[in-house]
């Protein structure tokens, strides 16, 4: 082997690497913040990147409002500002619950057919 392939090896080896080592883990933890960012719901109390406490109490596509200290103090931040989620809710998530009550209140199924039954008279 001549200096010229030795050294594209070692750079191609080194690019490799560099991917496993530093890239591929960073993309792994970016989706897991995007995950946690995405499964957010009203009563969980988190930690921004600034370090303020909270619980919340609106959710928007791109912002939460967060209740601090008093119930008057309220802050609106971007999702991408919370850090990590301290405790998660025990309430329903809103969409499952508007999933449970559309199922309670959908009107019968009409494809079936129904054959009424013949009437009989009662003997008396």
């Amino acid at each position: 082997m001549n200096i010229a392939t030795t050294n594209i090896i070692l750079i191609v080896v080194l690019i490799a690497v560099m991917y496993f080592v530093m890239i591929r883990p960073q993309q792994k933890q970016e989706k897991k913040n995007k995950e946690m960012r995405e499964s957010l719901k009203i009563g969980d109390e988190i930690v921004t990147i600034g370090g303020i406490v909270g619980k919340i109490t609106k959710i928007t596509d791109k912002t939460v409002t967060i209740q601090t200290g008093t119930p008057n103090t309220k802050i609106e931040l971007i999702k991408a500002s919370v850090g990590n989620v301290v405790k998660k809710s025990d309430l329903p998530d809103k969409k499952t619950e508007e999933k449970t009550e559309k199922e309670e209140t959908a009107a019968p199924s009409r494809d079936k057919k129904v054959t009424p039954k013949k009437l009989t008279k009662k003997s008396e």
